[in-house]
C-alpha cells in the first residue's frame, strides 16, 4: 500500500505506524527556505469499554488519488513548499495514531490554514470506511454533519 505525488508533496496509505519526526525531516530536508511546518496527528478515540478496535478499509488506488487531489488543492490555495499525508488502514486500537498531515511553507499562517483545510477535506472526501468493534459488537461509523460543516467553510 502506498502512493506518492512528488518528493515535496506525497501521500501514503499504510498499515504500519508512522514517526512524525522522521516524516518532518524528509519533508524539510531539501528546502532551507521553509520557515514553518504545521502538523496534525489523529488518534483512534475510545476506550476498551466503548471501542475495542477500529478497522479502516479503503479502495487501493482510488484512496491515494483522492488524497493527492486534496494535497494539490491545498497547494493551489496556499504558498506551500511541501505537504505530506499518511493515513493508516487495517485494525487499530484506541490511542493508536491513525492520520498524519504535515504542511511546510515559508510562513506559519499558510501552513496552519492548509493543515486545517486538508484535514477537513480528508474527513469528508477521502474514501475510507470505518468499523468500530465494541462490547455490543461491530458497527460501521457514519459520516458526521459537523465534519461536513467544517469542510463547507472552505468552499468559495
Amino acid at each position: 500500500m502506498g502512493g506518492a505525488t512528488s518528493n515535496s508533496f506525497s501521500v501514503s496509505v499504510q498499515t504500519k505506524d508512522f514517526d512524525i519526526a522522521a516524516e518532518t525531516k524528509v519533508l524539510t530536508a531539501s528546502n532551507t527556505q521553509i520557515g514553518a511546518v504545521a502538523s496534525f496527528i489523529g488518534l483512534v478515540r475510545g476506550s476498551r469499554e466503548t471501542v475495542r478496535s477500529l478497522e479502516l478499509e479503503h479502495y487501493p488506488g482510488m484512496t491515494e488519488r483522492s488524497l493527492e487531489a486534496i494535497l494539490f488543492e491545498a497547494k493551489e490555495r496556499w504558498p506551500l513548499d511541501g505537504a505530506r499525508i499518511v493515513h493508516r488502514v487495517g485494525a487499530l486500537a484506541p490511542g493508536d495514531q491513525i492520520v498524519l498531515v504535515l504542511t511546510a511553507s515559508r510562513n506559519r499562517e499558510a501552513s496552519l490554514e492548509a493543515t486545517a483545510f486538508i484535514m477537513d477535506y480528508l474527513k469528508t472526501r477521502a474514501p475510507f470506511w470505518k468499523k468500530e468493534d465494541g462490547p455490543e459488537g461491530s458497527t460501521w461509523v457514519d459520516a458526521r454533519e459537523s465534519d461536513d460543516a467544517a469542510a463547507d467553510r472552505w468552499d468559495p
